[in-house]
């Protein structure tokens, strides 16, 4: 994932900050406790995408 994209990415819920996980390749948006799929190297900004995060792992990101 490019950095330069990831200074301009926000969570379009929350239009907060998002965090790249590279194993699983997500954007996470530890506010929203949602994190969007990078397929094919295109980040999927969708909420209907993307997947909840359980409590363990909002705290571990937070």
């Amino acid at each position: 994932m490019d950095p330069k994209l990831l200074e301009i990415l926000v969570c379009p819920v929350t239009k907060g900050p998002l965090r790249y996980d590279r194993q699983r390749q997500e954007l996470v948006s530890v506010s929203a406790g949602l994190a969007y799929p990078v397929r094919d190297a295109i980040p999927i900004l969708l909420e209907s995408e993307a997947r909840r995060l359980d409590d363990d792992e909002r705290e571990a990101r937070g």
